[in-house]
């Protein structure tokens, strides 16, 4: 694990970034949820980046604030190259799977990165199988395991699709970029 006041740093510029551009959104009466993704609709392919960056209001991202923070600090501890490249193939992953699979609605939210890095620790301590990345993942899955029933397609206002395809997005990303154990003598 690296620097914890790195890690902290480095997911608290983030969530912050998240209020200013919601702030930002409310200012505009809402105008930059256009920019979501809606399945298929070739026009908004290029809201496959800016899909979580967007919510519907403050109480969407008050939502998603506590858990992107403590899941996305135990992401970030593994260092801000790891963090960086693990947000960017949930988030380009994810909503490639929302674009193509997803119901007909404009997709917004962090909660695909919540979901992503839920699957990411998750996975990390099945792959990695080191007694940080076991200790973390149990932590995870005893703290946030309830998660796991955001994929199913309760309610219509919810990106279940969205949750889907972060958290395997997630799983990819912990079994391609798992760390591997050095061998011992």
């Amino acid at each position: 694990m690296k620097n914890w006041g790195s890690g902290v740093r480095i997911i608290v510029a983030l969530v912050a970034l998240l209020w200013l551009i919601e702030a930002a959104n409310t200012m505009l009466g809402h105008r930059l949820n256009q920019f979501g993704i809606y399945p298929r609709n070739l026009q908004t392919l290029p809201g496959i980046v800016v899909w979580p960056l967007l919510h519907v209001n403050f109480q969407h991202l008050i939502m998603n604030t506590t858990p992107l923070l403590v899941l996305g600090f135990f992401v970030a501890l593994r260092g801000l190259s790891g963090f960086l490249v693990t947000t960017a193939i949930i988030v380009i992953m994810g909503g490639v799977g929302v674009w193509v699979f997803g119901r007909p609605a404009y997709h917004i939210g962090a909660s695909a990165l919540v979901f992503g890095y839920f699957g990411f620790l998750l996975a990390a301590g099945v792959y990695e199988r080191s007694f940080t990345a076991l200790a973390v993942a149990v932590f995870v899955l005893s703290y946030y395991g309830g998660l796991i029933y955001g994929v199913i397609p309760v309610d219509s206002f919810i990106s279940w699709e969205a949750h889907l395809f972060g958290l395997l997005a997630g799983v990819y990303v912990a079994r391609t970029l798992r760390r591997r154990r050095r061998p011992t003598l």
